[in-house]
């Protein structure tokens, strides 16, 4: 049986805490065959300037930002009817900071192959240091998926690729207004 990426929704800024737990007990439980990988994506983005002592030259710094906080990624074996087995669902539901699996009716939704992809991309990406290439361009229509402006829609004013953010232009009580989001923060109208 193929091995499908599933979405589990954890509790916030306890990302690694889940994932380290998680593949703790799946080595524990020797559920490696049916639990293969646990991520949570992150990329490296330069650092906030003008914080601490300037001292000499000083070296860009680098932070470890999440890519989809609140989020863990399984890589896992479903049953024939998309479940998850008992033992493994025992020992994922059982971890500390876990909520559900993205789905219904108590089985997770497989990630497409598409979207799986791209996720790993990213990972791998975000391990060679490389910056992320975001698909957004000037001129893009965009409709803000999270953060205080979710449900906006904008134009792309600017991609700053180096900080991972676009600046979009929403309306806000008949003004345009521009706004840094981090592209994860919006999809495409």
């Amino acid at each position: 049986m193929a091995k499908q990426w599933c979405v589990l929704r954890v509790a916030s800024n306890r990302e690694e805490q889940v994932r380290d737990a998680l593949t703790r007990k799946i080595k524990i439980e020797g559920l490696e065959d049916r639990i293969s990988r646990v991520l949570v994506p992150t990329e490296r983005r330069p650092g906030p300037r003008g914080r601490g002592p300037a001292v000499g030259k000083a070296k860009k710094k680098f932070v470890e930002r999440k890519l989809y906080p609140g989020y863990v990624f399984l890589e896992m074996e479903l049953q024939d009817d998309g479940r998850v087995s008992e033992d493994a669902w025992f020992l994922i539901r059982e971890t500390n900071g876990v909520g559900d699996f993205i789905g219904a009716g108590g089985k997770p939704s497989p990630m497409s192959h598409d979207d799986a992809d791209k996720m790993l991309m990213q990972v791998e990406k975000a391990q060679e240091g490389t910056t992320i290439e975001v698909e957004f361009a000037k001129g893009d229509g965009v409709k803000v998926k999270e953060g205080a402006f979710e449900n906006f829609d904008g134009i792309v004013d600017e991609v700053l690729a180096d900080k991972g953010l676009v600046r979009v232009i929403v309306t806000i009580f008949g003004r345009s207004t521009p706004v840094e989001l981090e592209y994860w923060q919006i999809e495409k109208a």
